[in-house]
């Protein structure tokens, strides 16, 4: 048997992502899928404008409903801005991976349900042991098996981070129509509180916080978001993330390369996971067509560099005694507001 090109570890969206760029360049891809069978997860599960044009080369259109724009909310003040041009869209995760899944198979992608265990590599090649005791011999091996990265771990490249700076995050979603077409950020004094419309019918509700944080307790906090919610029923189970953030000091060791969470992760603040995930995706596999690896680093600091900056911005803001002046700045300064939104949207 020839030696495969690629083995992505990790079958969520990046993963899968990933493998359908490979095979678009020609290379031979594995997948291995050692996650839940439904691939959920809790996450925010909006797409920003700025994803669509790598979800036209991915050549997919999952169900979901129109995210016009941002909204942030605090007590009293309210301050919202609109996506200029085409609008972001909602999407259960579920539904998003069904779509790569597809797609990827469609592609030649082959997917096998087995979990990644350990690696060896040198000079020519990778060999990944899983979890079954089969091995895997690829000339590259990308990890996208998430925040709590193996692949990482095993590379050596995680970096501590202070117990201070961990926060965590939950996620359920409720049957009722969505009561507007934007993502709606409320602040309250522990928490952040995240609504995405994702279809006619549902809402996501996600939440992040210091640890013990509560979904129930921090939207009973914003009356005005309880009484939205108000006998809505669950429509799906609570999941819950953490901690964030990741920090990895390289994303390639050798023939390894980590896209998505795996290679850095800060915070689910601004909700740009998955456009940020995808561009790595793509910059991943535009090395390895090359057969040159040590370009990826470089690529993935450009594709994640505003990102990361706005990100951590935000994120210690919201860790520090003026997380309670961050939407009255935004209301204050809305122009600044906008162009913060654009930015992360694009």
């Amino acid at each position: 048997m020839s030696l495969k090109d690629v083995t992505v570890v990790g079958a969520g969206p990046i993963g899968l992502a990933t493998a359908i760029f490979a095979r678009q360049e020609g290379l031979s891809v594995t997948v291995l899928d050692g996650g839940p069978a439904d691939g959920d997860k809790a996450c925010g599960e909006g797409l920003m404008p700025g994803t669509a044009p790598l979800m036209a080369q991915l050549g997919i259109d999952p169900p979901g409903h129109p995210l016009e724009g941002v909204v942030y909310a605090q007590g009293t003040k309210r301050v919202e801005h609109r996506f200029p041009g085409a609008p972001g869209k909602g999407v259960r995760r579920t539904q998003l991976r069904e779509a790569l899944l597809k797609k990827a198979t469609d592609s030649g992608v082959s997917i096998t349900r087995e979990k990644y265990v350990s690696l060896e590599q040198d000079k020519q090649s990778v060999i990944v042991t899983t979890d079954s005791g089969e091995t895997h011999t690829s000339r590259y091996v990308i990890g996208c098996d998430g925040l709590h990265s193996s692949v990482a771990a095993d590379l050596g490249v995680v970096k501590p981070v202070p117990r201070s700076a961990k926060r965590y995050g939950l996620r359920q979603h409720f049957a009722t129509p969505p009561w507007s077409s934007l993502i709606e950020v409320y602040y309250s004094k522990d928490a952040e509180v995240y609504i995405t419309p994702v279809s006619d019918d549902t809402v996501g509700v996600a939440v992040l916080g210091r640890k013990g944080v509560n979904l129930e307790h921090a939207v009973a906090g914003i009356p005005d978001l309880a009484a939205r919610l108000a006998g809505a029923a669950p429509a799906s189970t609570l999941r819950g993330a953490g901690p964030f953030p990741h920090k990895a000091r390289t994303q390639r060791t050798g023939r390894v390369l980590l896209v998505g969470d795996s290679g850095g992760y800060v915070d689910a603040i601004t909700g740009e996971g998955l456009r940020v995930g995808f561009a790595q995706a793509r910059a991943a596999i535009d090395s390895l067509k090359s057969d040159s690896p040590w370009r990826y680093p470089r690529a993935w600091k450009k594709v994640t560099r505003e990102f990361r900056v706005l990100t951590q911005g935000l994120v210690a803001l919201a860790s520090s005694p003026l997380r309670g002046s961050i939407v009255p700045l935004a209301h204050a300064v809305p122009s600044l507001f906008g162009v913060i939104v654009n930015r992360l949207a694009r």
